[in-house]
């Protein structure tokens, strides 16, 4: 029996597919696809200000790291929209 998830798993679940997802759509260009990457991103923005409130200072380096990553999905997908 498999365990469920932590909260930082899934931040990190969320941000990788919100990246998968950004890369397809911008490499399409399908207004579909951008739509659906924009919903990723915006969950995967939820879940890590979430988990961000439940963090301790061991946590930072992780957090950081997913936060850079999101930044960087989000400012791809900007510039595929416009």
């Amino acid at each position: 029996m498999s365990k469920p998830f932590n909260g930082f798993e899934q931040v990190s679940m969320k941000v990788e597919t919100a990246q998968k997802m950004v890369g397809s759509a911008t490499i399409s260009m399908d207004p579909e696809f951008l739509e659906h990457a924009a919903t990723a991103v915006s969950e995967a923005r939820a879940q890590l200000e979430s988990i961000k409130q439940q963090a301790t200072e061991l946590d930072t380096s992780f957090l950081q790291e997913q936060e850079a990553k999101l930044t960087s999905v989000e400012h791809q997908l900007r510039e595929a929209n416009h």
